[in-house]
C-alpha cells in the first residue's frame, strides 16, 4: 500500500507522455498541403462589385412611398371617427413593401 502513491504519478506521467507524441505526416499529405497553399497564392480575391440599382425605379418607388405615406393621417382621423378606410390596410402593407425594397437597394 506504500508503493501505491508512489506509482501512481508515474502510471500518469507514462500514459501523458505517450499522448504527446507527434507522428510524422504521410508525405502526400505535405505535397497536398503545399499544392493547396500556392493554389490559394495564385487566385486573386474576388472584387467587389457594387450591384447597379435602377435609379430611375428607385426614384419611383420612393415618390410612391411618400404619396402614399401622406394619405395616413386623414385614414387615422377617419378611424378615430370610427369608420375604417376599406383601402388603409392595403396602403400600410404597400408602404411596408416599398420601404423594405428600397432598404436592401439602398444598403451596401
Amino acid at each position: 500500500m506504500k508503493c501505491l502513491p508512489c506509482i501512481l504519478p508515474l502510471t500518469l506521467f507514462a500514459a501523458t507522455s505517450g499522448l504527446a507524441q507527434v507522428r510524422p505526416r504521410p508525405p502526400g499529405l505535405q505535397q497536398a498541403d503545399q499544392a493547396a497553399q500556392q493554389a490559394d497564392k495564385a487566385i486573386p480575391p474576388p472584387t467587389s462589385q457594387q450591384a447597379h440599382h435602377d435609379l430611375a425605379k428607385l426614384r419611383q418607388d420612393a415618390d410612391e412611398l411618400a404619396r402614399i405615406s401622406q394619405t395616413i393621417p386623414t385614414d387615422v382621423s377617419s378611424v378615430q371617427k370610427g369608420m375604417l378606410p376599406k383601402d388603409m390596410i392595403e396602403k400600410l402593407k404597400r408602404i411596408e413593401k416599398l420601404s423594405k425594397h428600397l432598404r436592401t437597394e439602398v444598403s451596401p
